[in-house]
């Protein structure tokens, strides 16, 4: 699973690398279970304006799309585009 925060500084690169990242996760299984989505902080402080929750089937899994030749042709957009914390965790399996 991946968890990224986001402050966007260039929205038209970041809409460029959204354009073309899904591409990128669908052979992978990933799914977004949050996309950008209005959110409220209830505890700490955040600069981050967009959080992201991006579900695949296993960290290894994770790890291959993050390192696939696919995303990292995109990656550089979102790099350029954007600050970000990006935390690729293990899931909780299902019961």
């Amino acid at each position: 699973m991946c968890i990224v925060f986001e402050k966007i500084h260039d929205q038209e690169k970041f809409d460029e690398y959204r354009s073309g990242v899904l591409a990128t996760i669908e052979p992978y299984g990933g799914r977004f279970l949050v996309r950008g989505g209005e959110h409220v902080v209830l505890e700490g402080e955040t600069d981050y304006e967009r959080i992201v929750v991006l579900e695949f089937d296993s960290k290894e899994i994770t790890l291959e799309w993050y390192n696939s030749p696919a995303y990292q042709a995109v990656l550089p957009l979102r790099l350029g585009a954007t600050d970000c914390l990006f935390i690729v965790v293990d899931g909780v399996a299902p019961a």
